[in-house]
């Protein structure tokens, strides 16, 4: 009995370590010419997207804005809006929110030497002077009642000097 048992687990683990074939065997009359259809990258839309409590500034429109939407919930109070400058300019943001209007603003920026600056309104427009990795603190205004929640639309465009 005992030696039973030690060959029915041996052959239960050999079983278990068996590869399957992933690729089956193609044959003369499977060799048929199709063509697959891919996804031009060109056509697919690249999106700043909000992951978590942070969006990305990465991609620009086609007029050069940066725009992305986000959201402010009871999780996520605050919204931090990272985007990279390469050279001096004037930053000009706006805030949209969805249902048109909400007590929702810019908090705070922070430059890439972690100096900062702020409270604004819903609207910005600063002049950048560092070269680096800037962050937009979006939230709503503890000053005014309501904190808003719900959608929003972010919109920065960086001019040169």
């Amino acid at each position: 009995m005992k030696n039973f048992l030690i060959l029915t687990i041996s052959i239960f683990f050999f079983s278990c370590q068996q590869k399957e074939n992933k690729n089956p065997v193609v044959t003369a009359s499977d060799s048929i010419p199709v063509t697959e259809h891919k996804e031009d990258e060109t056509q697919k839309e690249e999106e700043n997207k909000q992951t978590g409590d942070t969006i990305f500034m990465n991609f620009r429109n086609k007029k050069g804005l940066f725009i992305a939407e986000g959201v402010l919930d009871s999780i996520h109070s605050k919204v931090f809006v990272k985007f990279k400058n390469e050279e001096s300019g004037e930053l000009k943001g706006t805030i949209v929110p969805t249902p048109g209007k909400g007590n929702i603003r810019f908090n705070q920026i922070i430059f890439p030497d972690n100096s900062s600056d702020g409270p604004f309104g819903m609207d910005i427009k600063i002049p950048l002077t560092q070269k680096g990795n800037h962050v937009l603190v979006i939230g709503h205004s503890l000053m005014a009642d309501s904190p808003y929640w719900g959608k929003f639309e972010v919109q920065l465009e960086n001019t040169k000097k």
